[in-house]
């Protein structure tokens, strides 16, 4: 497929039959992608947070789509589009659409009456933002870290202490979903408790974090908490496990919206010179329609997964981490292959391409990290195996 001569504003790979509304929702997705926040990127990769784009998002329907709502059902497919979208001009403000999407996946799976109804149809709108600070509990079930908060039962609820190094998508009146170890009166952990954290509540303290190399605008804090009280009404599931257990396989495969959309904006850069560079970048590896072919097969693998995005089979689970590593690493060779073909003016450090260069690093980095997925698929793939 040949976007040469095309225009990126008005031509989409990831366009596919759809209904007339799935239809509105990605041209209102493009338009704020290519206008506004196109204009902000980079203010936001130097560490600008877009809350006005992340809020005009969601009023357009773009972080809800995988949410069952009151006119239809759920549509993991289009949510991953619409962040794809987003992702494809600013790999950032993606992961901050990923971050809000998947912390309303907690609050409808938690199945707490006062954490859906108005307060998930709020979060949908962008009304209200919030973020996820699940990377150490994977990172712990998949036994590469230990679980760094803890809650001890009082009356009414439970106190929370402990400190998280980093966690995005987050302001003074944000929220996000979260997960701490429950001590018994011996001080052991008998099990977990998922709960919503909210960055107002008594005890709750937002540090500023280290410099990125990329990704400065995406409101990642570390957290500390001293005697947090949960009460009630923001408990999404205790124990936490089975709940993890049947959004896992969720949870991973909205991340590909990430990298589709940044491997398709190193693509769209590599196309962008071949009028005036094709000449000389023919004898260069990963070629634009190569690597736009193995993209498209990648998506279409991708929607097949998000038709039943709660299988919570071992295989189902297998494939989705398989599709994300692949994901990261074809976001990686992109990246790399657009800086090839741009040359010097890609090695300019406002240059789009330098930006993806980076973000193509966070996509491999980011919890599940592609060692990570490579562990965990080794892990399940040697249970699945007869002994």
């Amino acid at each position: 497929m040949n976007f040469a001569d095309l225009s990126v504003a008005t031509l989409s790979p990831l366009d596919a039959p759809m209904s007339a509304s799935s239809q509105g929702l990605m041209a209102a997705v493009r338009k704020i992608a290519q206008g506004p926040l196109r204009e902000q990127v980079e203010a936001i990769d130097r560490g600008h947070y877009p809350s006005d784009l992340l809020k005009a998002l969601g009023a357009a329907g773009g972080m809800s789509a995988h949410l069952a709502q009151p006119v239809g059902p759920f549509d993991y497919g289009l949510a991953i589009r619409a962040m794809a979208e987003v992702s494809r001009v600013c790999g950032a403000t993606g992961f901050m659409v990923w971050c809000h999407a998947v912390c309303g996946l907690y609050m409808q799976q938690s199945g707490n009456p006062a954490l859906m109804g108005d307060a998930l149809q709020r979060h949908a709108l962008g009304e209200r933002l919030g973020g996820t600070a699940l990377s150490n509990p994977m990172k712990s079930y998949a036994q590469i870290e230990s679980l760094l908060l803890k809650a001890t039962a009082v009356e009414g609820g439970w106190l929370v202490n402990g400190a998280l190094p980093w966690v995005s998508n987050l302001g003074p009146d944000h929220y996000c979903g979260a997960v701490a170890g429950v001590l018994n009166a011996a001080g052991e952990s008998t099990h977990e408790l998922m709960f919503m954290l909210r960055c107002d509540a008594q005890g709750v303290e937002l540090r500023e974090c280290p410099s990125f190399s990329g990704m400065e605008g995406t409101g990642t804090y570390a957290l500390r908490l001293s005697n947090v009280f949960i009460g009630a009404d923001d408990v999404m599931a205790e124990p936490a496990k089975p709940t993890i257990g049947r959004i896992r396989a969720a949870f991973v495969m909205l991340q590909c919206g990430m990298a589709v959309g940044v491997t398709q904006g190193a693509i769209d850069s590599i196309w962008a010179v071949e009028g005036q560079l094709g000449h000389v970048n023919q004898f260069l590896e990963d070629r634009p329609d190569t690597l736009q072919a193995e993209l498209d097969a990648l998506i279409e693998r991708v929607m097949i997964l998000a038709r039943t995005p709660f299988d919570t089979s071992t295989e189902f689970f297998i494939n989705v981490l398989d599709a994300r590593a692949h994901g990261a690493e074809l976001c990686l060779r992109a990246a790399q292959s657009a800086l090839m073909h741009q040359g010097a003016r890609g090695y300019l450090l406002s240059s789009d391409v330098q930006r993806r260069v980076r973000e193509s690093h966070f996509v491999a980095i980011v919890t599940p990290a592609i060692k990570h997925l490579r562990k965990e698929i080794a892990r399940l793939s040697t249970e699945e195996s007869p002994a």
